[in-house]
C-alpha cells in the first residue's frame, strides 16, 4: 500500500473517534460540559494535529510530502469522516 493509501487510512480510523469524541462532548452527555458544539469541534481538530503528528512520524516526513501531502492525503478524508459520522450520530440521538 502506497504512504497516501496508510495516510488516508489511518487519518479515517481516527475520525471515527473524533467523531465520537466531539458528539460525547457537543450533546450533554458530560454533564459538566454541557451542550457546547464549540468545544465538540476543538476536540476534533486536536485529534487531527496529534493523528497527523503521528502519521508524519511513523510514515517519515519525506514520504508524506510536507503539508500538501498532508493537506489532500489526510486533512480531506479526516474532515469528511468527521463530519459525516458526527452527524450521523447526532441524528441517531435525536
Amino acid at each position: 500500500m502506497d504512504t497516501d493509501a496508510k495516510m488516508a487510512a489511518i487519518h479515517a480510523v481516527a475520525a471515527i473517534g473524533a467523531a465520537y469524541a466531539s458528539f460525547t462532548t457537543s450533546n450533554g452527555s458530560i454533564a459538566a460540559l454541557g451542550q457546547n458544539q464549540a468545544l465538540g469541534t476543538l476536540v476534533g481538530v486536536v485529534i487531527l494535529i496529534i493523528v497527523g503528528n503521528l502519521a508524519e512520524r511513523f510514515l517519515g516526513k519525506e514520504e508524506v510530502g510536507g503539508f500538501k501531502g498532508w493537506l489532500w492525503s489526510g486533512i480531506i478524508p479526516f474532515v469528511f469522516v468527521w463530519f459525516m459520522v458526527w452527524a450521523m450520530l447526532i441524528n441517531v440521538h435525536l
